[in-house]
């Protein structure tokens, strides 16, 4: 909070939530629905595993996640470094 991401991630659209497994579960905020797409840091991916079997979820390390968020498209980090 005291760099500042939070106001860049919030104004990116982002949604900012306490670290918890319920999010990737889709059991904290809701899950995604058909068509919806979704950048996620955790280490498993499955069909449905973050809700409809037909919405797309993308594995990424927290930094490509987090290049996404502002950017509102997959991202690659390094141009930021």
């Amino acid at each position: 909070m005291n760099e500042g991401l939070f106001d860049i991630f919030y104004e990116a659209g982002c949604v900012i939530s306490a670290p918890t497994c319920g999010a990737c579960l889709g059991g904290f905020m809701g899950i995604l629905a058909a068509g919806e797409k979704c950048i996620s840091t955790t280490n498993r991916n499955f069909v449905g595993r973050m809700g409809s079997p037909k919405s797309e979820v993308y594995l990424a390390s927290p930094a490509t996640a987090a290049a996404s968020a502002v950017e509102g498209k997959l991202a690659d980090p390094r141009k930021y470094l």
